[in-house]
């Protein structure tokens, strides 16, 4: 769940900033502007070595924002090709801008929407005419609404379920197919979320994302004997615009949703998902990833607000 996630190996002032900012807001006040700059993005200290993904393409769903832009920006200091695809053009524009501006680098994008198969379909053709071939597919692209399960509407509900499960397979199927008939190897890495003990308020993302977790581990095996390999990275809480679409105080809480009492950021799941997709990953596959502070072992989010039946004084 963008900006409601987090792990990783980021350097310790960064988490610290993301905290302290948390910490000195008062509920009364303006929410903090969430994420990072372009600059940070273009700046920000990397564990791998510069060329790593020279000579790679990679195609990230989503890839114009929060931790996609992140993620844009790595592969891209990396020396991969980088394609990224959302149906907001003028974010897509925007992050291509921003790459060549502080890194110096040409990335492509393609506006589409996952939701639509044909549209998938069109853009392997765009990638394969331009680029002959990818060599990973991030699937990042996603997002839901807080609401309580009861209100749901078969609109949101399908919403929901068509980009963040629907529209994953579609782009993981389409993929597959074509490094099937290629010959080629590949690896699949899809944005998940801590899903074990449930996502109250967010019951329709829970019920995709666990979806997208089993169709990973299911193909994973059944597409082993390609060289393809399928993992997740489930986020936590990462400090990420993405965090606007909550209430400003249950976004400001979400850094108690973990025992480091803090927030990730987004370069916590870029690098995580470039270990995968790199050969340090070349033994995994069918796992995932939690980057989470320790939300899965304790703490509770509550994206719509803790209900007052939920609040307990344990003083």
């Amino acid at each position: 769940m963008e900006g409601c996630a987090g792990f990783g190996c980021k350097p310790l002032q960064n988490n610290d900033l993301a905290s302290k900012r948390a910490e000195s807001m008062s509920f009364t006040q303006a929410p903090p502007k969430w994420g990072m700059s372009d600059r940070e993005l273009a700046e920000y200290p990397l564990v791998y070595r510069e060329d790593l993904f020279a000579g790679k393409t990679v195609l990230i769903s989503g890839g114009g924002s929060g931790m996609g832009k992140a993620m844009t920006f790595l592969f891209a200091r990396l020396g991969a090709q980088v394609v990224i695809c959302a149906r907001n053009e003028e974010r897509l524009a925007s992050t291509q801008s921003a790459v060549e501006e502080h890194l110096g680098r040409q990335i492509d994008y393609v506006p589409m929407t996952i939701r639509d198969p044909e549209a998938v379909q069109g853009l392997m053709e765009r990638i394969w005419s331009d680029h002959g071939g990818a060599d990973f597919l991030v699937n990042n692209a996603g997002g839901q609404f807080p609401q309580p399960a009861l209100d749901y509407s078969v609109k949101g509900w399908n919403a929901v379920i068509d980009t963040n499960l629907n529209g994953t397979w579609y782009m993981m199927q389409a993929m597959a197919r074509r490094w099937r008939d290629d010959g080629t190897a590949g690896s699949i890495v899809n944005i998940v979320a801590n899903v074990t003990r449930g996502m109250p308020q967010v019951a329709h993302t829970c019920a995709a994302r666990a979806g997208v977790i089993y169709l990973t581990k299911s193909v994973s095996t059944e597409w082993a004997p390609l060289g393809i390999r399928v993992n997740c990275v489930s986020p936590g809480a990462i400090d990420t615009e993405g965090l606007n679409v909550y209430e400003p105080k249950a976004a400001l809480r979400f850094k108690d949703s973990n025992p480091l009492r803090t927030f990730g950021d987004a370069y916590d799941i870029a690098q995580a998902v470039a270990y995968l997709c790199a050969p340090c990953g070349k033994f995994i596959t069918g796992e995932v990833v939690t980057v989470d502070g320790g939300n899965n072992q304790w703490g509770d989010t509550w994206p719509g607000g803790v209900p007052e039946e939920f609040k307990v004084d344990f003083g």
